[in-house]
């Protein structure tokens, strides 16, 4: 099981070497070719095996058919070749070119163009899954309810400030003093007031 979130991909049946590759290619095209094509049915039959498409199965009965008629005609012919006309010989030998040239081509060209693609799938980036899957609405209230729970812990278990009985409280400020332009109006208001004093006091005594 791998839970919520995308499966991760399957990983690919690793190919063959292309040094491998080439060895099958040249045996099959060696064995068609010796055969005058009456095996060519041998590369089809790998052909449809790798590819597993329908048109590759119905070339492979198309081209065992051809075949077999090859052979019943080889068959019918007489033993030596001098009994043979001429446009048997050239019906013959048409016959095996067009044959070997349909299937080594058609087999090289597909099979070359098939393990190609897989290549190139294979060097592509593989997908992959996100770290953390989209959480479900009931995971999300969850979660949500359990981020309340550990704010309101942390609110209440944060200590309130304690006035600490070792810290020398300051004394309140003094009021400054009053500005001495304030004491020398006073001073010449005094003697001011001394001045009239003395003035009525001498017009009285006149």
């Amino acid at each position: 099981m791998h839970g919520y979130g995308p499966t991760p991909q399957q990983q690919m049946t690793s190919l063959p070497s292309p040094a491998a590759l080439t060895t099958v290619r040249v045996i099959l095209v060696t064995v068609t070719v010796l055969s005058c094509g009456l095996l060519g049915w041998v590369a089809m039959l790998r052909l449809a095996i790798v590819t597993r498409r329908p048109r590759d199965w119905v070339l492979l009965v198309v081209v065992m058919a051809i075949n077999a008629a090859l052979f019943a005609f080889i068959v019918g012919t007489p033993d030596d070749p001098d009994d043979m006309s001429d446009a048997s010989v050239l019906l013959m030998l048409l016959w095996i070119v067009a044959l070997l040239a349909g299937v080594i081509t058609y087999y090289l060209y597909v099979e070359i163009r098939h393990y190609s693609s897989l290549r190139s799938l294979g060097t592509s980036p593989p997908y992959t899954a996100p770290a953390h899957p989209a959480p479900l609405p009931y995971q999300r209230h969850a979660a949500q309810q359990q981020q309340q729970q550990h704010h309101q812990q942390h609110h209440h278990q944060q200590p309130h400030p304690q006035p600490n009985p070792y810290t020398v409280q300051t004394p309140p400020p003094t009021p400054t003093p009053a500005p001495r332009r304030l004491d020398q109006v006073r001073a010449e208001l005094d003697e001011l007031s001394d001045y009239l004093r003395k003035e009525n006091r001498e017009g009285e005594g006149r």
